[in-house]
């Protein structure tokens, strides 16, 4: 066994809904806690897969190289079929790409708080994490001091945005001027599992960059916005060169059919996300008027969640529980992430909320 394995922690899943409910004795629960999407997924997902289960058998190997979604992304995304790597969700990709760069003495740097996998699977392959502190008051990217813990020995650098727990985005213009200075060697990930979530720009998304620097790959996920996170779909746009190593390490048919006719039905509907966006939007904004009101100190959220501090966050969280709203612990003492409620729910939640500040 490998000496660093012993030392790792494994992720902790989210307890099941059902063993909550029990344990609380409440008929409802409403996680919030994962960043699930809970207006659901578009009914084109629904009618896709049973159509397919109607008129096909199980007993076939699945594409193994997802040419129908594969062809849809590229041609939305405007790069060559072959720049995709699909994987099993976000976590398998960020797993084959630390299987294909790091090395043992290689390092990765990772502003934090983070997703914790960046970290998780440079540690497997033998890496040293550098994690840079965001900026405490507003959680945004510290990128002067991201690029001083760069060096030759430097791999990877992760950019989340917007950020997982913080919720906060980075411009495009300032994520590029990061990249302008950094080593062509090393490899700028930049992860857009939340960037469907953001209001603030018209066009949010670093696509452009990766035209524009040979040194860079941007992630997407159907498990947030497009509401498929059983599914387990993520892809990575990359510089063709990495798009063909990493191919040789992914397992075979790791994408079975389900999820690629899923994500299919799914990435056409995109007058359901355009409308479970705009709901999004209008419930963070009740969300944050109210932490203005009540002087709690949180993060400016252009995601599906928004990260804060209070007094006593096991308390809120537990009195929420005791009503069936499940929020995230434990990212950051004295901090909670919330999931984006829908309108009902929010409004209950925030009424508990002011009750508990009071």
């Amino acid at each position: 066994m490998k000496e660093i394995i012993r030392t790792l922690k494994p992720y902790i899943p989210e307890e099941p809904a059902t063993a909550v409910k029990e344990r609380l004795g409440v008929d409802r629960l409403v996680r919030l806690s994962a960043n699930e999407n809970p207006y659901g997924t578009s009914p084109l997902v629904r009618e896709a897969i049973l159509s397919y289960v109607t008129h096909n058998d199980a007993n076939y190997y699945p594409d193994g190289n997802a040419t129908d979604l594969r062809m849809k992304l590229a041609a939305y995304w405007k790069v060559q079929p072959e720049q995709l790597v699909i994987g099993v969700g976000l976590d398998e990709v960020i797993a084959m790409v630390n299987k294909t760069l790091i090395s043992a003495g290689d390092s990765i740097v990772v502003s934090v708080p983070a997703f914790s996998e960046y970290a998780l699977n440079g540690l497997v392959e033998g890496a040293e994490i550098r994690e840079v502190e965001a900026d405490f008051e507003t959680g945004h990217y510290d990128f002067a001091a991201l690029l001083k813990a760069v060096d030759d020995t430097t791999r990877l650098v992760w950019i989340c945005n917007p950020n997982n727990p913080t919720g906060t985005y980075e411009t495009v213009e300032d994520i590029r001027n990061f990249i302008a200075k950094v080593p062509k060697d090393t490899l700028v990930i930049i992860d857009e599992a939340y960037i469907d979530f953001v209001t603030s720009v018209d066009v949010p998304t670093a696509r452009a960059l990766l035209d524009e620097f040979p040194n860079v790959a941007i992630m997407r996920t159907f498990s947030k916005a497009y509401g498929l996170a059983n599914y387990r779909v993520g892809y990575m746009m990359t510089p063709l060169e990495l798009a063909n190593y990493m191919q040789t390490i992914r397992l075979p048919y790791n994408l079975n059919t389900l999820s690629q006719v899923a994500a299919e039905a799914a990435f056409d509907d995109q007058a359901f996300l355009t409308r479970m966006i705009s709901q999004n939007a209008e419930e963070r904004a009740k969300w944050e008027s109210l932490f203005d009101e009540l002087g709690i100190h949180y993060y400016k959220s252009e995601a599906n969640f928004i990260f804060f501090s209070v007094s006593d966050a096991e308390g809120l969280a537990d009195a929420w529980l005791k009503e069936g709203y499940q929020v995230r612990r434990g990212q950051w003492e004295g901090w909670l992430r919330l999931t984006i409620p829908m309108a009902q729910d929010g409004a209950i939640m925030r009424g508990i909320l002011k009750q508990f500040m009071n």
